[in-house]
């Protein structure tokens, strides 16, 4: 039998995560929640482009007579600091997400293979009639309907 994981989280662990993820939502309530539009929209920082952006600021950062007053290098700046701090813990984040993700798929599996394995007992061992209407009603998860083509009329 299919046992992939247990987990017990105690109260105590479930405060913990709660005051985090509060705590999340506190300092991440300066940051934007962009519309499918706008991220399609926007010019997209990868990683040559990276290169050449951080090279850039550091030749204007070299060079401010060249630089015109509607430039704004030192938010520039101050946005790539940000990009820096943010990723690492962005990072962080991505992977306890995809953790959690994985374990609650694999909760999700070993219940359902507990209950498929049961409601097989239940075909195999139910058939009393103090069974048979509890097996009818869990049935109807496996009835999809006919899938065959309907005899069509004559005209």
């Amino acid at each position: 039998m299919q046992n992939l994981v247990s987990l017990n989280l105690s109260a105590q662990d479930l405060a913990d995560v709660d005051a985090a993820i509060s705590t999340l939502r506190r300092v991440f309530a300066q940051m934007i929640a962009l519309q499918p539009s706008q991220r399609r929209d926007l010019y997209k920082m990868g990683d040559k482009s990276e290169a050449f952006c951080r090279q850039t600021l550091a030749v204007l950062a070299a060079n401010p007579q060249i630089i015109p007053p509607s430039l704004n290098l030192a938010e520039a700046q101050a946005d790539l600091t940000a990009l820096d701090q943010l990723r690492p813990r962005l990072q962080q984040l991505e992977q306890l997400v995809e953790r959690a993700d994985d374990t609650a798929l694999a909760l999700g599996s070993d219940i359902i293979t507990v209950a498929l394995e049961g409601y097989g007992l239940l075909k195999v061992s139910g058939k009393n009639e103090a069974l048979k209407s509890v097996r009818k009603d869990l049935s109807a998860r496996f009835s999809h309907g006919s899938k065959a083509a309907q005899p069509v009329a004559a005209a």
